[in-house]
């Protein structure tokens, strides 16, 4: 019996026999060729052929899973028609006269190493897993050799993987592939995603540890913790058995609460709302019961497009979102670009620095010209729902000023031009310590403040949540952290104005009972998380959180004393 510890992906527990999915010999050797041109239409035949392909695949996933994991392969198929990366690659082949798999390697391997240099946006680093998979498509047409296909797996497996693909798991059949275990990948990336979709429970991540594992072993994959168990006891067995059982009963009673508002045992109402990247988002979110948008990354659009959108193109994907809330608040955070949100086709400078660097408020700010086209987008779709305007990384006064006086400038060139405009509340995400320690004069300039845990934490322990070597010190439950967090809740309640969070710890089932009790308004989280933390705060009473949430900030001293308060209290409740 061997145990391997990864990241949970997807939630769910199963027991199967190990099925590897090993990826065809792919290798070839880099040669002269006579004729360019030639090569140049075999290396098109290999382009046309992948195509085909991707659109098979984009329209069975589409009938398969939704519209959502079907992006995906329009996302390929778009990949090997962009231009300019078709002309690199022909570029190669004439000037050096090598083959079509040699400068197909060349040209994607240089997109891929850019791409994966950027290790703190993993936005970013899926691109270079497309680059990866489509190429893999174009070079087994190159090369006469075909890929793996895992439409064709009949017997209840666990799929163990090297780098899973999402062409290979939108073709995975759930009655057949029961769990799925990844050397590579993590929660954001594309199979990841699908992999919940599907409701296949998933580990990633074991960077090359899982080689020992063979076709025909049994093996347990825990979704919920990140274990796998290869070959196990008969007795751990009969163990998980039960905990399958166990989770299907617990999802059958979660699923009762997608369509009951979220009230604590006292009566209290907080807000569950999701986190959305894109308008596709919004189905899952849907599905899970949010009350509202807690948080549109609205960035996407600039990084899914070659260059800036247009202003007509944002205000159609932000009208869309705001129609299919159908009057439940959104909450749409201006664009979070620069820093480590590099763009290619803007000139934005290499920083050491990037998360303290030229992003978010700080870009827009300087690059009024895209801020106001994005402002004048949001003004325009606020008349087709309940839309409020978020800042991010405000850190002055000032700023936050300019920002306002910048959107209520275009606010009234639109209504000189009879262009319909509807209220608009505006917030600050507060991610940066400075604003949260002046959070009571900044509560004077806002109708909403929400509290950005993934960049405040980090700032607060001064610890880079990218670097493994200190990720100890990232700590969620830290004192010093909690208590930054209760006098930001604290200023905006003494000044009339409703405190939300739409960091991760938002959706953390230790931090909820605190924050709860600390009188967090509005909870914004992944649409996976909203019915199991609606389930938890309907067993809270308020004014037992209230006592935990004063314990843990006026007694605790560590991470682990947070944690065993909150174990406590649940444990009374």
């Amino acid at each position: 019996m061997t145990t391997y510890k990864g990241i949970a992906a997807s939630d769910g527990i199963a027991i199967a026999s190990a099925f590897r999915l090993t990826e065809p010999d792919l290798s070839f050797k880099k040669h002269s060729i006579d004729d360019p041109d030639r090569e140049i239409r075999r290396f098109h035949d290999a382009i046309d052929i992948s195509k085909e392909e991707l659109l098979t695949i984009q329209q069975r996933t589409l009938e398969d899973l939704g519209r959502h994991e079907a992006e995906v392969f329009k996302a390929h198929i778009a990949i090997l028609s962009d231009p300019e990366l078709l002309t690199r690659i022909e570029t190669v082949i004439r000037r050096e006269h090598v083959n079509a798999e040699a400068a197909l390697g060349e040209v994607t391997d240089s997109y891929i190493k850019i791409f994966n240099s950027m290790t703190d946006n993993d936005y970013i680093r899926q691109r270079s897993s497309d680059i990866n998979d489509v190429t893999k498509r174009v070079l087994s047409h190159l090369l006469g050799v075909k890929l793996t296909d895992p439409a064709l797996i009949n017997r209840r497996v666990i799929i163990i993987a090297h780098d899973l693909t999402p062409s290979n798991t939108a073709q995975f059949v759930p009655n057949y592939v029961k769990g799925i275990v990844s050397d590579m990948g993590g929660r954001t990336s594309h199979s990841a995603i699908m992999s919940r979709t599907l409701e296949i429970p998933a580990v990633v991540g074991f960077k090359g540890s899982l080689a020992e594992i063979k076709n025909g072993d049994t093996v347990i994959v825990d979704g919920l913790t990140g274990n796998v168990i290869v070959n196990p006891r008969q007795d751990e067995i009969k163990q998980y058995q039960d905990k399958i059982k166990k989770y299907r009963n617990r999802k059958n009673q979660l699923s009762s609460f997608k369509n009951q508002t979220t009230t604590s045992s006292d009566g209290k109402h907080p807000i569950l709302a999701a986190n959305i990247g894109t308008p596709d988002d919004l189905t899952a979110a849907i599905e899970n019961g949010a009350e509202g948008i807690g948080l549109f990354r609205t960035e996407f659009l600039y990084m899914d497009s070659d260059q800036l959108p247009t202003e007509d193109e944002q205000f159609s994907a932000y009208k869309d979102v705001l129609q299919k809330m159908k009057g439940k608040p959104v909450i749409m955070r201006t664009a979070d670009i620069g820093g480590d949100k590099d763009l290619p086709y803007l000139d934005t400078p290499k920083e050491a620095n990037p998360f303290l660097g030229y992003r978010a408020i700080r870009m827009s700010l300087d690059r009024t010209d895209i801020f106001k086209v994005q402002l004048r987008a949001l003004l325009r779709a606020s008349a087709f729902g309940d839309l409020s305007v978020m800042f991010p990384m405000i850190t002055t006064i000032n700023e936050l000023k300019r920002a306002k006086n910048i959107l209520e400038q275009q606010r009234q060139q639109l209504i000189s031009a009879d262009v319909a405009v509807g209220h608009i509340k505006i917030g600050i995400m507060v991610e940066v310590p400075a604003a949260a320690i002046l959070a009571d004069q900044f509560a004077n300039e806002v109708d909403f403040m929400s509290i950005g845990t993934n960049d405040l934490i980090q700032y607060v322990m001064a610890a880079d949540r990218g670097n493994k070597r200190v990720s100890y010190l990232y700590q969620p439950y830290n004192p010093a952290v909690l208590r930054l967090i209760k006098s930001i809740i604290d200023a905006c309640h003494e000044n009339g104005i409703p405190a939300y969070m739409c960091g991760e710890m938002a959706g953390d089932q230790t931090a909820i009972p605190i924050l709860f009790g600390m009188g967090l308004n509005e909870f914004s989280m992944s649409a996976t998380s909203i019915l199991k933390s609606r389930a938890l705060i309907k067993g809270l009473d308020s004014r037992e959180m209230v006592t935990l949430a004063n314990r843990t900030v006026s007694l605790a001293s560590t991470s682990e004393q947070v944690v065993h308060y909150v174990h406590q209290a649940l444990e009374a409740e």
